[in-house]
């Protein structure tokens, strides 16, 4: 049993009580913040650190050990994520300082953003499917606010169809859990992958896995569940987009990720062929939507969209090449949306247009802009040595093993897709004739620059130091492909 393993929820929750009381004071609030983040990465590197050398933690909360108390489980999967999470959450705040404006910093900006970490964090690390609908929705109504904060009419229009979207997706989450309650007695999810494999999953408890897809689907945009993602993204400022564009569509992809490798793997020619069509009907609808776009923004929105069918075919053909590609590929994206999307954020307040054909020729009067944004193009892309290239190929070897070449032929097309959308940002952003007055010194470009160019840097090394991070991505798919590993860490067998 470790504390440690629950410090990385804590910590941002002690952070927000304390925001709420400063208030009033915002540079005060801002450099807590910063403190906090700082403190949050150390500990979720301490975790990783731990995990890779002990094995998985676990911590019974209030002493009830599994299955009859509430567990937390930190493995080598949920702690790499609840570890990016906490990078980007800084990065975030970082270009927050000078973007988001003082009325929504006075309206309890930071103390909000805190409890959405508090949410995505829980979720990457609980072990009860109850507590991780807690999680989820700890992790909404702070996206609730953040969407809604500044009341534009676009933002109320969206939070609308955002809030009756994720009320519908809870309350069924809600009656998925009593189902598979009412068949397994129990909401330990190390206890349910046990029960689940001495009745080698019936066909109720395949519906039931179908059931939870369409939950976590709605969650993580997989098609054709994805329809609010668009308009709900569009419409916050750039740091909130950044932040749910990087996290919150990943906690949906984490969950089916635990689910499908955890507890619903028995019946695969059932379950995770039905996930790989959607994984590719997904991929296709993503493609069509960031080619057929001249609007910046849904460009990179509608990028989520493809990256999230990558991740999810590759947990579809569950072997150990597609896993392993599947989750280098989930922490690469994480990092390189939420650069793209502050990137992007620096070009809209530079020419104060979204659409890229009213852009042009910045890279005369930023450089450094341009090409930090050309390798997050590229990486973005999977072009070798970057970040993306390594989790991409991984999945193309597993389906290629797996004889799904349809598969193959999507994730590659996908590649291409990207570029073409990225590159168009790119070369009608930054190259030619500038079409509007880029009155230099009116923007404190790098200042905003900053974190984004830290989070490619970031994404950088990650790409070219695929080989120092594949024992930590291997211990994380030796425990996805061998359930009993997580069991006996949690049920202590």
């Amino acid at each position: 049993m470790s504390n440690l393993t629950f410090l990385p929820v804590l910590w941002p929750l002690f952070t927000g009580i304390l925001l709420i009381f400063l208030a009033k004071n915002i540079t005060l609030q801002r450099w807590v913040s910063l403190f906090s983040s700082l403190i949050g990465i150390v500990i979720s590197m301490y975790l990783v650190f731990s995990v890779h050398s002990q094995g998985i933690l676990t911590l019974g909360v209030g002493s009830w050990e599994a299955p009859f108390g509430i567990v937390i489980v930190a493995d080598m999967l949920a702690a790499l994520l609840v570890l990016t999470t906490n990078i980007i959450g800084m990065a975030i705040l970082l270009y927050s300082f000078r973007t988001i404006g003082a009325e929504r910093e006075r309206h309890y900006y930071y103390p909000v953003f805190q409890f959405l970490l508090i949410g995505v964090n829980g979720a990457f690390l609980t072990g009860d499917l109850f507590n991780l609908f807690v999680f989820f929705e700890v992790m909404l109504m702070a996206s609730y606010v953040l969407l809604v904060l500044g009341g534009t009419k676009i933002q109320l229009r969206e939070s609308l169809k955002y809030i009756i979207v994720n009320v519908l997706s809870s309350s069924f989450f809600v009656i998925m859990v009593a189902y598979l309650y009412s068949v397994l007695g129990t909401l330990n999810m190390a206890q349910i992958s046990q029960r689940i494999a001495e009745v080698n999953q019936p066909a109720i408890l395949s519906v039931i896995a179908i059931g939870f897809l369409i939950v976590f689907g709605l969650k993580g945009a997989i098609f054709p569940l994805f329809q609010w993602l668009p308009g709900s993204y569009y419409a916050p400022p750039i740091p909130v987009m950044a932040l749910f564009g990087a996290l919150l569509t990943k906690v949906g992809i984490y969950s089916i990720f635990r689910t499908y490798t955890l507890m619903f793997y028995h019946d695969q020619d059932f379950t995770h062929a039905f996930l790989a069509w959607l994984a590719i009907l997904t991929i296709l609808i993503g493609v069509i939507g960031a080619i057929a776009y001249w609007d910046v923004k849904k460009i990179i929105i509608y990028n989520i969209i493809i990256a999230v069918g990558v991740i999810i075919f590759g947990i579809s053909v569950m072997n150990e090449p597609a896993l392993s590609g599947s989750i280098l590929y989930i922490i690469h994206d994480m990092l390189i949306k939420a650069a793209l999307f502050l990137l992007i954020g620096i070009m809209i307040k530079i020419s104060g247009s979204t659409d890229i054909r009213q852009m042009g020729g910045m890279i005369k009067q930023y450089p450094s802009l341009a090409w930090t944004f050309f390798i997050a193009a590229i990486s973005l892309a999977g072009i070798p040595p970057f970040s993306g290239f390594a989790g991409k190929l991984l999945i193309l070897q597993g389906a290629g093993k797996a004889g799904d070449y349809l598969g193959m032929a999507m994730v590659l097309l996908s590649s291409l897709m990207v570029l073409y959308s990225v590159m168009k940002i790119f070369i009608y952003g930054f190259w030619g004739t500038p079409k509007a007055d880029y009155r230099e010194g009116t923007v404190p470009v790098n200042k905003m620059l900053f974190p984004a160019a830290f989070l490619v840097a970031i994404s950088v090394l990650y790409g070219v130091g695929t080989e120092f991070m594949y024992p930590f991505i291997s211990q994380a798919v030796e425990t996805l492909l061998n359930p009993d590993i997580y069991i006996k860490a949690v049920l202590k067998e």
